[in-house]
Parts: structure tokens; C-alpha cells; sequence
């Protein structure tokens, strides 16, 4: 140990001691476990506690179906509307506030099936074994929780409470109108058979069963508002599944699969019904406008049939000679082609006017549908494209207002296709009435010659040509009509489900217990860091010797363990515990200090501190203690005259000491006090003097300390904090060694500047650290060579040379890890 020089223990550079953390947080390992356990706690409740969310889909393809039944030529356009554009029309419909309506009053969802559950009221909407065949032409109680308790297996009682003014809101769902009932009394309670209708001014309803009953078992109704269902319902999700094909995926989200599943087939299948009606709808209205013609063709028909014949047998004439049936042929020919020539400018004509009026899509404002061909296929072509515009607008103008952007460009591309569609309709008209003029032409040189016939013959060949052209009519019409009928009884839906929503047994996607542990990993592991880290930044107390070593100048001696006895005589009470050792560790370091003194000679050691309560008066008592035992005549000397605490460990009275021989009151052997601690006598400080730095430069007390230094081997000095009086340092001149005591946990890093300052600059030497009060649990590393005991830093191998001071209590380490130790 001759080699060990105090005064050079430094720490020359100033790297990152990843070990030092690790053990620091180590340190801390009670703490993690009870975050650990508290965030595992927390993520498990929340996992039963949050209401848990399901998600499922259906998937749909949206694609324009040709009717097979018809071939290119068939006049009748059943489809208006290309693949194009269907997709996006079908995602708005679908999101649109008019064809949810339609969803909820199918299924009707402002009902609401309810069961008390652990946390909260769950939605056993499926899953009851009663559904409510409601009467939506009468009043149902609005917003009551209605209780509909199974007391037998065709029984159940109805029981709730009307509102305490007894004014109640009715709502009639047929026609969403809300309206008032005032009752007589504040509770209802009735029993009813499964199957009977419930009739009551407040309620109209009956249950029909759907599973057996659980006896006993009380479920709850309440009637909502239609709106709010609609509103809460039009969160479904629409997709395209790829860019390629016209498949849409449909999501929904909620807490009920039972109630997923059937607003997602639902709302399907009345997309399927609605695209039907629209597809149809040109035919439905074609066929009813043939039929009309028909029937007055037929009436015109018959009309015509009955007086030819007539005419015929009046006149007995029958058939036509040579010259009049080649005129007859001709004009019929002719006429035939006017009538043409005219039904298409007819045509054309309501055609005009519908483009000029048409501002939405609506099937009752569709165009009087063409009986024949157009000629132009480009009108047929422009005026369906134009329709699925206006079928677009109108569903997007549901959710959004007329100056959208989407809607401007929709209007810009209407306007465009209607003077498209102007230009070609006068184009076709001016061409038709040239071709009827050269026709009428044609009809005048016929004319002249029918005039040659004679009279009978001219009055049979007309009443001849008007049969046949309305004969012809007939014939025409009645085959439109049966392809309009046809068309309309084999029409292909534009939508086909690819996969219905169903429950597989599907997890839910909200709360996610994997998704809450892991999140409780992370909190469990931050947050104890977050706390570690702070209270570090925050912390400005020493607590290592490595804290010592690398921020100040003067040198380290030892540390000295926790003091776990009820006084201060660690050393004489518990000689083979681990803080007797670290003494014993100290008396050996500090002969270094002492080395240049003759070994004959008295040694003075002074003990001091920064403030009060760090230990110096423990550290001078136990210092004296082990000089004492190894046979050194020693002196404690009590020199802190304004908080004396020496006399209490030893159980003596303060009445007599330093203050009593300094004012002359006592010789110096009156206060010498001889200990029960062999070799140790003890001088105590005496009353309390109001004036304590003056008396200490008193020339007395100068003559008591150098006459105790000629007496005894070793005199130890109990000074004043210097940190709060300049009393010790006038004490430093008589000491061959100082003990500047700072204690673990308790002393600020600030608190030792001055004294390092005055070490710098030369005006204190001898002077060395001493951390008190110090502890080992990983937190701040292990194994220091510096001469404080084998119990620290290799405690697992102490078994046999020393007494380890007993652990505490749990209580009391968890109140350590969130408070600095005193």
C-alpha cells in the first residue's frame, strides 16, 4: 500500500460510461417492474373496458350488362350510361344520404336490442331471440330505454319510466313527424304474449321470437331517431379493388358483426333493386307509350277496316284495275315515307325540348322514347352519355352544393353534349323536311293521275292506302310493344356480388390487446426512464466517488457505509460490521497524509463539512474511535460550538466543556472526560456561547489545543460546517489532516467550489474527501479501490470477515426510490 498515492486518483479523460449508465438505471430495476406491472394492468383493463370494434366487407362488380335478348338494331336503349363512369356513380349512390335512408327503413335500424353488460349497455342487435316487428304508421315512445323482461316461454313483461314532467316525445317513423304524449303516472309495467300486438297511444309493436327465451332475463328496446341511425350509418367505406376491372370493396365498421353484416348485403341489394328500376326505366316508359299508340291504332285500325268494307259493298266494287293499282302502290310507298320523314321530326322535336328543360336525371323526365330507328346513331350515343351525366350530377349534388368544382365541371360537360346534341337534331330536321318536300312533289304527279280514275276507284284506293299504312302501324307497334315487355322481364342488373359480408369468427380491429401490451411495453420502459432521466438532470447531489474524483481537485480518501445503529459509536458497538471496516480502511489511507510528520510526534486530524447533517461529527467520533482502539492515547474534541452533538452518543451532559475553559470557568483537566472507549477521552463544547467565533481565536483556546497536542497521540477536532462559518477554518492551522465529509445523496455538488477553490489556490493542503453514508445497489457502479471496505463492491465475497448491515424493509425502498436519501 506504500505505492498508493491519494492525491493522483483522477480521472484524466472525460468519456461516456456506457457501464456506469447501465448500472444506474439497473439501480432502478423495482422501479421498472412496478411500471411494468402497472402498464400491464392498465393495457388489460383497457382491453376489456374499451368497447370493442369489428370491421367487415363485401365485395361488389359494377359493369354495363347488354341485354342478350336483343341485337344491335333494337331501337329500344335500355343501358344509358357506359362503364366509364358507372364506378364513381355507384360509390356516391352509395355513400348518398337518399339511398342510406332506404337501407335503414329495409332493415330498420332505429331500433335499437340491448343487454346489460360488464362495463356498459352492449348491442345484442342478431344475437337476441326476439326481433320487433314495428308499426312505423303509429307512434313509438322516442329515446326511452324500454325494458322487455321474459318471464315464461310465450310472455314477457314491458316495463319503463316516462319522463318525470310525464310529457313524452312520440316519433312516427313512416313519416318521421314527432309529436307529444302526456302520460298520468311515472312508471308503466305490463305483461303481453310473444306474437300480440302491443297497441298503446305511446307504443305500437309486437315481439316475435326468433330463439327460445332465457327465463328471466331482462333486455332493453329503445326507439331512436331515424336520422341519427341514417347519419351513423353512412360511414361505409368504397374502394376500387384495382384500377383494371369495375370491383368496388365495401368496409363498415362497428361494434356489432350481426348489425355489419346486414347493413352491407342490404345496402347491396338495394343499390342492385335501385340500378334495375334505372335500367328499366326506358323501357318501362317506351312500352307504355307503344301501348297507347296501339291502342289507338287498333281503334283507327278497326275504324278504317269496318268502313272500306262498307264502301266496298255499297259501291260493289272490290278490286282495283290495272292503272289504279299501280297508282295505288305507288302513292302507298310514298305515303309510307312522309309518315317516316314526319315521326322522325316528331321525334326529334320532343327530343329538342327535353334537352332544352333537362337540368337532372329523373325517370319521369326521360324522352318520349323513338318507335322507329334514329337515324343518326351519334343522337343515340350523345343523348345516353348525356343522361349518365345527368345521372352523375344527381348524385353527387346530394352531398355536395352547386359551386363544387366537381359539379362545375359536370355542368361544363352537359352544356357541351346539349349543343353537341342541338346542332345534330337541326341538322336531321332541316334534312327531313327537303326529303318531304321532294315527297310531296312525287304526291302531286300521282295525284293528277288518281284524277283520271274514276270516282269510285280514286274514294276505294284511298280508303285501301289508309287501311294499310295503319295496318302496317299496328303490326309495328304491337312487335315494339313485346320487345319492350321482354326487355323489361329479362333485364341483367349492373351490379353482381362478387362475396357477401359475412362473420367468419373475425377478431376485432379496435382494442387491440397485442397492439395494448406492446404499447404497455413501451410506456412500462419510458416512463421509468423519463422519471431516471429527469431526476438526474434535476439531481445535483454527490452519490459516487467517481463524482468527486472527476469534478475536483482535491484528492478522495474513502467512503464510509450507512449507519443502520441508534448513535453514532458504529466502530466500539458493531466492531466487525462493514462501516467499522471502512474506518479501519480510512485510519490506513490516511497515515499518507501523516507521513511527513515524525511518527513520534502528536497527529491532529479535523473533521469539517459544508453543512450541517453530513456527517462530520459521526466521521470524527468513529475516527477517534479506531486511533483509540489500536492503543493510541486519543482526544475527541467537540470544537462546534453552535450545534454540539458529541455528548449525546456518549450519554454525558454538555454542562461543562471548551466554552467553561476558554472564559476561565474550568481548568483544561476539568473537561477532559474519559470515555468507556479505551485510549479515548472526550472534550465536549460546553454551553452554547453567543459569541462562538471569537471565543475559538481566543489565545486560550490556541494553549488548550497545542497543550492536547503534547498529551495525547492523536487529537481529532469536531469543527464547524465551513460552509456556513468561518469558525473551522480558522481551526485548519492546528490540523495535520482534514476530513472534508460529504455525504451521499445529501451534499450539492456546489456546495464543495469554495473549499476546492481554496485547495487550487494553496490556502488549505492536507485536506482530503470523505463520502458518508454511502450505499451500493448497482446504481452507481461497483468494485472502487479506493480503501473503503471489502463489504463495498465485493460484497458476495465478505462472507466471514464482516457483519453486513441489515437490508431494509420493501416500504422503505420504494419510499428511497422517489426521494433523495437523508
Amino acid at each position: 500500500m506504500d505505492d498508493i498515492n491519494f492525491s493522483n486518483i483522477k480521472n484524466p479523460t472525460n468519456h461516456l460510461d456506457v457501464k456506469g449508465y447501465f448500472f444506474k438505471v439497473l439501480a432502478y430495476w423495482k422501479l421498472f417492474v412496478i411500471s411494468f406491472v402497472v402498464c400491464f394492468i392498465i393495457a388489460k383493463f383497457m382491453s376489456d373496458y374499451l368497447a370493442k370494434k369489428y370491421s367487415l366487407d363485401t365485395v361488389i362488380s359494377v359493369k354495363e350488362v347488354n341485354n342478350p335478348l336483343f341485337s344491335t338494331g333494337t331501337n329500344i336503349a335500355f343501358n344509358w350510361g357506359g362503364a366509364s363512369d358507372e364506378v364513381e356513380t355507384v360509390k356516391v349512390v352509395l355513400l348518398s344520404r337518399t339511398h342510406n335512408e332506404k337501407v335503414v327503413r329495409k332493415l330498420k335500424f332505429y331500433v335499437e336490442y340491448l343487454k346489460d353488460g360488464k362495463y356498459r349497455q352492449e348491442d345484442i342487435y342478431g344475437y337476441a331471440p326476439f326481433v320487433v316487428d314495428l308499426d312505423v304508421t303509429k307512434p313509438q315512445l322516442y329515446e326511452k330505454l324500454i325494458g322487455i323482461e321474459l318471464i315464461g316461454k310465450q310472455t314477457y313483461r314491458v316495463s319503463f319510466n316516462f319522463s318525470e314532467s310525464l310529457k313524452n316525445q312520440l316519433i312516427t317513423y313512416n313519416s318521421n313527424v314527432f309529436s307529444t304524449f302526456t302520460s298520468d303516472k311515472l312508471h308503466f309495467s305490463k305483461e303481453f304474449n310473444v306474437g300480440e300486438k302491443v297497441s298503446l297511444p305511446f307504443l305500437n309493436f309486437s315481439l316475435k321470437q326468433v330463439k327460445s327465451f332465457p327465463l328471466g332475463q331482462k333486455y332493453y328496446i329503445r326507439f331512436g331517431s331515424f336520422d341519427a341511425a341514417v347519419a351513423a350509418n353512412r360511414d361505409i367505406s368504397v374502394v376500387s379493388i384495382t384500377k383494371a376491372a369495375s370491383m368496388l370493396k365495401l368496409s363498415k365498421s362497428g361494434g356489432n358483426k350481426a348489425r355489419i353484416v346486414d347493413y352491407l348485403n342490404t345496402t347491396v341489394q338495394v343499390l342492385e333493386e335501385d340500378k334495375k328500376a334505372q335500367n328499366i326505366a326506358y323501357a318501362v316508359k317506351t312500352q307504355a307509350y307503344i301501348d297507347n299508340l296501339f291502342a289507338k291504332e287498333a281503334i283507327k285500325l278497326k275504324k278504317l277496316e269496318k268502313n272500306l268494307g262498307a264502301y266496298k259493298v255499297k259501291n260493289n266494287i272490290f278490286d282495283l284495275s290495272i292503272q289504279g293499282s299501280s297508282i295505288y302502290e305507288e302513292t302507298l310507298s310514298l305515303k309510307k315515307q312522309k309518315n317516316e320523314l314526319k315521326n322522325y321530326n316528331n321525334y326529334l322535336l320532343s327530343l329538342e325540348k327535353y334537352i332544352s328543360v333537362s337540368n337532372k336525371y329523373d325517370s319521369n323526365s326521360i324522352p318520349v322514347p323513338a318507335i322507329i330507328s334514329v337515324q343518326d346513331p351519334k343522337i343515340e350515343t350523345a343523348l345516353s352519355e348525356l343522361i349518365l351525366k345527368l345521372r352523375v350530377r344527381d348524385g353527387v349534388r346530394n352531398s355536395v352544393t352547386d359551386n363544387h368544382p366537381e359539379i362545375i365541371k359536370i355542368d361544363n360537360e352537359i352544356a357541351i353534349l346539349k349543343s353537341n346534341l342541338k346542332e345534330n337534331i337541326t341538322s336531321l330536321i332541316q334534312l327531313n323536311n327537303t326529303r318531304t318536300s321532294k315527297i310531296n312533289e312525287e304526291l302531286k304527279v300521282y295525284n293528277t293521275k288518281l284524277k283520271e280514275l274514276p270516282q269510285t276507284e280514286q274514294t276505294l284506293i284511298t280508303f285501301q292506302r289508309d287501311y294499310s299504312i295503319s295496318e302496317a302501324n299496328y303490326n309495328y307497334l304491337k312487335q315494339k310493344s313485346y320487345e319492350a315487355g321482354t326487355a323489361i322481364a329479362a333485364n341483367v342488373s349492373d351490379v353482381k356480388i362478387i362475396d357477401t359480408a359475412k362473420d367468419l369468427g373475425q377478431g376485432p380491429v379496435y382494442p387491440k390487446p397485442s397492439y395494448n401490451f406492446i404499447l404497455a411495453l413501451i410506456f412500462g420502459s419510458i416512463i421509468p426512464l423519463f422519471f431516471i432521466i429527469v431526476k438526474e438532470l434535476l439531481d445535483n447531489k454527490i452519490h459516487t466517488p467517481e463524482d468527486i474524483i472527476e469534478n475536483y481537485q482535491i484528492p478522495f480518501l474513502g467512503v464510509v457505509g450507512k449507519n443502520t445503529g441508534n448513535n453514532n459509536l458504529a466502530v466500539f458497538e458493531r466492531p466487525i460490521s462493514s462501516v467499522s471496516e471502512s474506518f479501519r480502511a480510512i485510519r490506513s489511507n490516511i497515515q499518507f497524509l501523516f507521513k511527513s510528520l515524525d511518527t513520534s510526534s502528536s497527529k491532529t486530524l479535523l473533521s469539517t463539512s459544508s453543512v450541517s447533517g453530513e456527517g462530520k461529527t459521526m466521521i470524527s467520533i468513529n475516527m477517534a474511535t479506531v486511533f483509540a482502539l489500536s492503543g493510541k492515547k486519543t482526544v475527541l474534541i467537540g470544537l462546534d460550538l453552535r450545534k454540539p452533538k458529541i455528548f449525546d452518543d456518549f450519554d454525558l451532559p454538555n454542562d461543562i466543556g471548551v466554552v467553561n475553559h476558554i472564559i476561565k470557568q474550568k481548568e483544561l483537566k476539568d473537561i477532559i472526560i474519559p470515555s468507556k472507549i479505551p485510549n479515548l477521552d472526550i472534550v465536549l463544547s460546553g454551553p452554547i456561547p453567543p459569541n462562538p467565533s471569537e471565543l475559538l481565536l481566543n489565545e486560550t483556546s490556541d494553549t488548550m489545543i497545542k497543550t492536547l497536542q503534547k498529551n495525547y497521540d492523536y487529537v481529532i477536532i469536531d469543527s464547524p460546517p465551513v460552509g456556513l462559518v468561518s469558525d473551522a477554518l480558522e481551526l485548519f492551522k492546528y490540523a495535520d489532516a482534514i476530513l472534508y465529509v460529504v455525504r451521499q445523496g445529501y451534499t450539492e455538488k456546489g456546495m464543495l467550489k469554495m473549499i476546492d477553490m481554496k485547495y487550487k489556490n494553496k490556502e488549505v493542503s492536507n485536506i482530503s474527501y470523505v463520502l458518508n453514508d454511502f450505499s451500493i445497489k448497482n446504481r452507481y457502479r461497483y468494485g472502487y479501490g479506493y480503501g473503503y471496505g471489502y463489504g463495498y463492491g465485493y460484497a458476495k465475497y465478505g462472507n466471514g470477515y464482516h457483519k453486513n448491515e441489515p437490508s431494509k424493509g420493501f416500504f422503505s425502498t420504494i419510499k428511497n426510490l422517489f426521494g433523495s436519501k437523508k
